[in-house]
């Protein structure tokens, strides 16, 4: 029987050799100098060398305590090698069925089909509000009040909205495990009640008989904001996409000569390249643009990182600091386009509401939207645009008029 002073003083010699200690363990003692405990027996009359572990990680101690639970299997008529395998196996299974790597492979199979602004923002939302809590959980583990918990932490912070929104993402998460074999349960449709109502609230957006105000506060600038930002915002207004479209702009999707920027399926929501038709006034502030950022990759570019675009807050910071906080927002361009293009200019609801690249609601407005109304667009983008430009002038008059008594 083998003492734990000899298997320390056991030196390497030219060739590998061994040193025995009770029913069939011993040390492998290989040239280099490591030492690796073995244990040998026979399975069905056959021998076989079960791997234990390097000394002097597992000690002499460890090692009878492996070998004997290796004997219980052998007394069971399991062969230990074949067990060994058999839970390294599982280990590996495990780890990839785990609720993070489930969610990651979701997300891959996913992200070609969304913009690449939504996958960003799914994949930070999970990162912040999900993985921490449950994303080394196996996913077929995970119960329906552990879930609520998790959706609990979110609602805690006053993150209504989004604590709804993720568990629509798990839930895309979960059926995704279920169709592949991960787990056989859902538990996000039950939690279908159970989260805190969100009120659904509109985006502040001024009224029509506040443009000429506003225009005269960005073409006054007290806010003192950066002219790339100022354009950005008459370009929003103009354009009336989603913030995420303007600031994603890049050079390469702008047509001067067509007068249109072709916005590619992989940017818009609905998953459709959209065509802008370009006013007059619009194409100045390009020209204007290029001056600034003509030899970057982006139409607006960031002033800090000029390799990236301008941040998504760029435009609702600057409406605070020009004294609309709370009052206008970036969608809020949207809603102003619609409700005056509509009443001011007269156009119809299916041509404004292509513009704004919205899903047709029924086929009759599918059919509409093949049609798309390309020539009344051009038109009407480039009336709105002069509608802008009169309610500006308008207010100088009126300005002055008053400043005059």
């Amino acid at each position: 029987m083998l003492t734990a002073t000899e298997v320390e003083k056991a030196k390497p010699k030219k060739n590998l050799y061994r040193i025995f200690d009770v029913l069939g363990l011993y040390v492998e003692i290989h040239p280099e100098g490591g030492k690796y405990w073995r244990l040998k027996y026979q399975f069905h009359k056959k021998e076989r060398r079960l791997a234990l572990g390097k000394y002097p990680e597992i000690s002499l101690l460890e090692a009878r305590e492996k070998r004997d639970l290796a004997r219980k299997l052998l007394a069971q008529n399991i062969d230990p090698i074949d067990e060994k395998k058999k839970q390294k196996n599982d280990a590996i299974l495990s780890a990839a069925t785990t609720f993070k790597s489930v969610a990651l492979e979701w997300h891959e199979q996913n992200k070609e089909h969304w913009s690449h602004g939504y996958g960003v923002e799914t994949m930070n939302r999970l990162e912040r509000d999900i993985f921490p809590q449950i994303g080394r959980r196996p996913i077929a583990d995970i119960s329906t009040p552990e879930l609520l918990l998790v959706m609990r932490r979110i609602e805690k912070r006053g993150a209504y909205e989004v604590a709804r929104r993720m568990l629509q993402i798990c839930n895309q998460i979960f059926r995704f495990a279920v169709v592949t074999g991960r787990t056989r349960y859902n538990p996000a449709p039950d939690l279908r009640g159970a989260l805190r109502p969100v009120k659904r609230e509109h985006f502040a957006a001024i009224e029509i008989k506040e443009i000429p105000d506003f225009l005269q506060a960005l073409e006054r600038n007290e806010a003192r904001l950066f002219i790339q930002t100022r354009l950005a915002i008459k370009f929003l207004m103009l354009t009336f996409v989603r913030t995420g479209e303007m600031i994603g702009a890049k050079w390469d999707e702008i047509d001067f000569e067509a007068k249109e920027w072709v916005i590619p399926a992989e940017r818009m929501k609905m998953r459709r390249p959209h065509i802008v038709p370009l006013a007059q006034q619009t194409l100045a502030i390009l020209e204007e643009m290029k001056k600034l950022n003509g030899k970057r990759e982006w139409v607006f570019a960031s002033q800090a990182q000029p390799r990236q675009h301008m941040s998504n807050n760029t435009v609702l910071n600057a409406l605070g600091r020009m004294g609309y906080r709370g009052q206008m927002t970036g969608h809020g361009f949207r809603a102003l386009a619609m409700s005056t293009i509509k009443e001011k200019l007269g156009y119809r609801h299916e041509v404004v509401d292509r513009q704004l690249a919205h899903a047709p609601a029924n086929k009759v407005d599918a059919a509409y939207d093949r049609a798309r109304f390309l020539d009344d667009r051009r038109k009407m983008m480039q009336e709105w645009a002069d509608y802008l430009d009169n309610a500006l002038t308008r207010s100088k008059v009126i300005h002055v008029d008053f400043a005059a008594e």
